[in-house]
This record gives C-alpha cells, structure tokens and sequence, in this order.
C-alpha cells in the first residue's frame, strides 16, 4: 500500500480507484492550493503525488520528499514542476494531454465571439440602462466570417481554434517553430494579416514574454488578440498599453500571470478587454476525464509501470 496526496477535491469518482487499489489517500479539502510549507507537511512520506497547474513542484519541495515515486499533473503543460528535479531523483512524471482540446478550443471560439461582437459591452449597457432603443450604429462589432485568424502555436488545439473557426468562414494563417512540423508563415507577416490572433503556444523559455510591444505593434489595429495558452506568454504591461492607445482593438484572456490578478492590476483598466478565469477545460466532462489520466497515471506510477501519459 502507498501513500498519496492530492492537492485538490476532484471532479467525478476517479480517486475512489486508489482507495480500491489498496492506496492510502489524502487529499487537501481547502478551495485554494496548499502552500510549500503545507505541501512539505503533507507529502513527507507519500509516494504518489497527484497535483494541479497552481502547485509549484520545486526541487526544494522534492527533497522532502525522499518517497515520492510519481508526479501526476493534472493539466496539460508541466512549466509548475522542476522537470530535472524529478530526472535526476527518478521520480516519474505524468500529464494529461488531448483530453482537454475540445474544451478549450470552445472557449476560444467563445472568447472571440464576446470580444469581436462586444457581448461585455452590451450586457453592461443593459444593467446600466445605456441600452435606450435599436441604433444603427449602436455598439458595432465585427463577423467573422471572411475574416482572417492568426494561430501562434498549431497542435492540438491550435488545430481544433482553427477548425471551428473555418467552420465560421474564416481565413486561417499560422506561425510556429520555423524548424517544427507545422511553421507556417513567419510570425510578423503573420500578425500584419490577422484580423483576429489566437495563442495557442506552450510555455516555454522561447515564448515566455512572446506577445511583447512589438508582437502588438505589428498586428492591424483593428485586430484582437485571444489567449488561452499561459498568462506568462503575454507581456501585459505592453497589451495595456496598446489597448490603451488603441494600437489594437481589444484583447480576451483566459490566462494571467498572476492567477488571479489583483483587483488593482493596472490590465484590468484597459478598455476592450475580456479576462475569464482560466476556465479553458471547465467542462464537467473534461475535468472528470483528466482526473482520470491523472490518476491512470498515479497508478501506473505506484505500480512501477510505464505511466500511460509520461512527460518524463
């Protein structure tokens, strides 16, 4: 029997098959994560860890954990764990990928249907009783159709945005690594054509700060930009300052850096702006399916069996 830890209640019944397997289980009751000292506290001793995208996985945190076999992330992308950390201790570490795409790939499509026809301005108009009658040129937005989307990052869901958005009659353009599968064309001529751009890259290094002052200055103004990737990949001084000047038209985030961002964070001022919270893969049938990889790799993991959804 081991022990494991879970940094969160999770959706659907996809725990109750460690208990089944004989494995002790102790899962953090409270709504937000626990933090390194709680961590510390709870996984001296576990040798399963099952955690979420908001618990950084540090090798200080590692070394209190002399047990720990398997680290399974319940997201997609792993930039919260110190993946060398893990290597050189021999602890394994899984993800869940490909369950969440469709999910997100909607929300996407949602973010730009909001942003492009100024759902958060009509609504807001409602409530405030700004809405007095039907105008001609009364809060104008944009169709889609005809239009041209920019996707920064073709995988998975990349290629699900660009599905649906064909599926609305857009143009679809890409950019990626120039020595990927999928280049594309070059990121500037890319941003100069889009009428709409989606990112969609991994966190990494390379694309960390991506969407800077000059990534904004080279798209139309006319243009938005979505992001439903990680907040850290915008630079978010700079989009503040381009909505702000007008440099584009609007922007909708599903990701920030931080999560959640202070009320005062001078972003949330700039107008033409749509900020979700990070609700990307919030589907009940989603989230259930990635507590279920996360815990197939557990198992996997404890069993000392290939994990099914190995990072490394």
């Amino acid at each position: 029997m081991a022990r494991c830890f879970i940094t969160r209640t999770l959706p659907g019944s996809a725990v109750e098959r460690l208990s089944e397997a004989g494995h002790a289980v102790d899962i953090w009751p409270e709504r937000m994560p626990p933090t390194t000292a709680e961590m510390i506290s709870r996984i001296g001793g576990a040798e399963g860890l099952l955690c979420m995208l908001t618990d950084e996985i540090t090798a200080d945190l590692l070394g209190s954990a002399a047990d720990l076999k398997v680290v399974s992330n319940m997201a997609v992308g792993c930039d919260n764990i110190d993946l060398i950390a893990c290597r050189d201790r021999g602890v394994h570490v899984g993800n869940t990928p490909g369950v969440l795409t469709d999910a997100t790939a909607d929300l996407a499509l949602a973010l730009m249907l909001a942003i492009s026809r100024r759902l958060p301005e009509g609504m807001s108009a409602v409530r405030s009783g700004d809405w007095k009658t039907w105008e001609p040129n009364f809060l104008l937005g944009m169709e889609l159709r005809d239009r041209t989307l920019g996707i920064v990052g073709a995988g998975r869901i990349g290629n699900a945005v660009s599905a649906r958005a064909r599926a609305f009659g857009m143009e679809v353009i890409q950019s990626g690594r120039p020595d990927g599968p999928t280049p594309g064309l070059p990121l500037t001529q890319m941003l100069a054509q889009a009428d709409i751009v989606s990112v969609h890259c991994p966190l990494t290094e390379e694309t960390r700060g991506l969407v800077d002052a000059s990534f904004l200055a080279t798209m139309q103004k006319h243009a938005l930009l979505i992001n439903t990737s990680r907040g850290q990949v915008v630079n978010q001084t700079a989009l503040a300052a381009a909505l702000s000047n007008g440099d584009i038209a609007g922007a909708a985030l599903d990701v920030t850096d931080p999560e959640p961002l202070p009320s005062d964070d001078p972003l949330l001022t700039a107008p033409n702006l749509i900020v979700t919270p990070h609700l990307g893969s919030a589907t009940n049938r989603t989230r259930e399916a990635m507590a279920s990889i996360a815990v197939d790799n557990l198992l996997a993991g404890l069993a000392g069996s290939p994990l099914p959804h190995p990072v490394i």
